[in-house]
């Protein structure tokens, strides 16, 4: 069991014991303990009883508890207090913007017990008057109910995508046993490196289709719920739709463009490639007349004029990239040190170099550093620089837009730092023209080198302020600002529908992991996937420059004292 798994169950109970009015002491001793288990630099579930015991913050009462999760994957004291707590109230802690207390009232003085209930009283305006409520309140949990309703059923890339991998595996694994050198691949959304998966569509080229299908039901990993003729329907344990497609091993490429790209891509090549056969996707494309498209750009916009022009780009992959921007320490609110992070980026990720940008001094719940602390943490840098030679920390920071657009150091401090992230963390409840002008003025700033996740959505959860793309674009490209893909799982922002604007106009994008730890680095390949859906390609990505290179770019649009 993960350290956050573990963290998570803690926080739930703590917000229910909480929920129940318990002793206020006993909620705040296991709301810290969550806190201290989530930021821990190493996985709990590999220290003993007696370990766990001496972990700051946990002590024997939780730490016995702790111990149960990891033993038995559950822990009585939750079971019993979510015994007596409504489904729906469970489910309401998860909304934004509504902690226990609210929900409190909400339940014992509103007899409210469920979302429905809860978004029907929205409508009605019951919470207006309600203790500790109002309209703006009101408002605000509607539209959070509104977002998640429309979720339903949705989830990122990255929680399905160890799912796909395991299941690609074990289903392969079977196949094999049951078919001779089957052919198994997964298209649709998840091969296009959508953002959002609704289903996994596997399919499956068979010799004999007849024995897989009525073997089908021995492949026990998944309970199939829905069968037609060459189609079986499944749902995983946390709720994701599982398609198995079977075809004849000979209909198998076919089949699978057919599955893989959106409706109007799909159309228009079948157009000019006729129905095969065709000895693999490539000669599918050969046949239309056209260059390979990836399965990433398979999306009606265009790419068929490019394949058929050989203009299509060469995308970014991973291996590209040669140093990592946009990361936070314990400076500020990450978990592990600035010489493990960047040790961790030359020893295990084999990078020239890492940009540090922890929080600016705005952010002060996040640890936020202050002028004398940029100070200290430069001096750090520099010692560290010497030790590890050739390999270089940048100095960064991501520094607050303030609600006026201003950045929040002096010109003075902010020309300390090799780069600067500028970022928009608070009120962020801001109409159109507000948002792009805020953006637009901390662009024009000339110390910001990089603008931020943009519209700072986070994906299923929080839909992010609106911002005039096309304006916020083009002001970059006036300064010379990049712009982040943040590769976040939950970010993912510079959306990828504006990459091809944005490229169009010379501005350079980078991938940007925001790790807070050293596993965060692993988020990179979420933000080349989405880079590659975009169209980005490597010499278009301000990190796949070389140190030199990048060192030459700094100073090239640093402002001359």
């Amino acid at each position: 069991m993960e350290n956050k798994t573990i963290a998570r169950s803690l926080r739930l109970l703590s917000q229910l014991m909480e929920l129940h009015n318990e002793n206020s002491f006993k909620i705040k001793s296991v709301s810290n303990a969550a806190f201290k288990v989530d930021k821990l630099p190493y996985p709990i579930s590999s220290k003993t009883i007696e370990e766990i015991e001496k972990i700051d913050g946990l002590g024997k009462s939780i730490s016995a508890k702790v111990w149960e999760l990891l033993e038995s994957g559950t822990m009585a004291d939750l079971q019993a207090i979510l015994a007596d707590t409504p489904e729906g109230i469970v489910e309401m802690l998860g909304i934004k913007g509504i902690g226990p207390k609210k929900i409190v009232v909400i339940w014992k003085d509103l007899g409210i017990k469920t979302i429905g209930e809860l978004y029907y009283a929205c409508n009605e305006n019951r919470l207006i008057e309600a203790k500790g409520f109002g309209l703006k309140t009101q408002e605000e949990i509607k539209k959070v109910i509104e977002f998640k309703m429309a979720a339903e059923g949705k989830f990122l890339y990255a929680h399905a995508e160890h799912l796909a991998n395991t299941l690609s595996a074990e289903l392969l694994l079977w196949l094999s046993n049951t078919e001779k050198a089957p052919l198994l691949t997964i298209a649709g959304d998840y091969r296009r490196y959508c953002e959002i998966i609704e289903e996994l569509d596997f399919v499956v080229g068979a010799e004999n289709i007849t024995t897989v299908t009525s073997r089908i039901q021995e492949f026990t990993t998944l309970e199939f719920l829905q069968e037609t003729e060459n189609l079986f329907i499944a749902k995983s344990a946390f709720g994701l739709k599982i398609q198995l497609h079977l075809f004849p091993k000979a209909d198998f490429y076919l089949q699978l463009f057919k599955l893989t790209g959106n409706t109007a891509h799909v159309e228009k090549v079948l157009e000019l490639a006729g129905n095969g056969p065709f000895a693999d996707e490539q000669d599918l494309y050969q046949q239309a007349g056209l260059n390979y498209i990836e399965p990433e750009l398979r999306e009606g916009l265009d790419e068929i004029e490019l394949a058929r022009t050989h203009q299509l780009p060469v995308l970014i992959t991973h291996d590209d990239l040669k140093g990592s921007l946009h990361n936070h320490s314990t400076w500020s609110d990450g978990v592990h040190t600035l010489e493990q992070m960047a040790v961790f980026c030359k020893e295990e990720l084999g990078l020239e170099y890492l940009g540090i940008c922890d929080h600016s001094k705005s952010a002060f719940y996040a640890n936020g550093l202050n002028e004398q602390r940029i100070y200290a943490q430069h001096k750090e840098i520099d010692i560290l620089n010497e030790k590890l030679a050739p390999f270089k920390i940048f100095k960064g920071i991501e520094s607050d837009i303030l609600n006026d657009g201003s950045l929040d150091y002096s010109d003075d401090i902010l020309r300390t730092f090799d780069f600067v992230v500028a970022s928009v963390h608070s009120n962020l409840r801001m109409a159109e023209e507000k948002a792009t002008a805020r953006l637009i003025k901390a662009i024009e700033n000339p110390y910001t080198t990089i603008l931020g996740h943009p519209t700072g959505r986070l994906l299923l959860s929080r839909k992010g302020y609106p911002i005039d793309y096309a304006k916020v674009i083009d002001a970059c490209a006036a300064n010379h600002v990049v712009i982040e893909i943040n590769a976040n799982p939950l970010r993912l922002d510079l959306d990828w529908r504006w990459h091809r604007y944005a490229l169009d106009k010379g501005v350079l994008l980078s991938v940007n992991p925001d790790a807070h730890r050293m596993e965060g680095f692993k988020d990179m390949h979420y933000g080349i996937y989405i880079g590659r859906k975009g169209g980005l390609q490597a010499n278009q990505c301000l990190n796949t420059f070389t140190l030199a290179e990048i060192t030459g770019y700094f100073n090239s649009v640093k402002p001359v004292k």
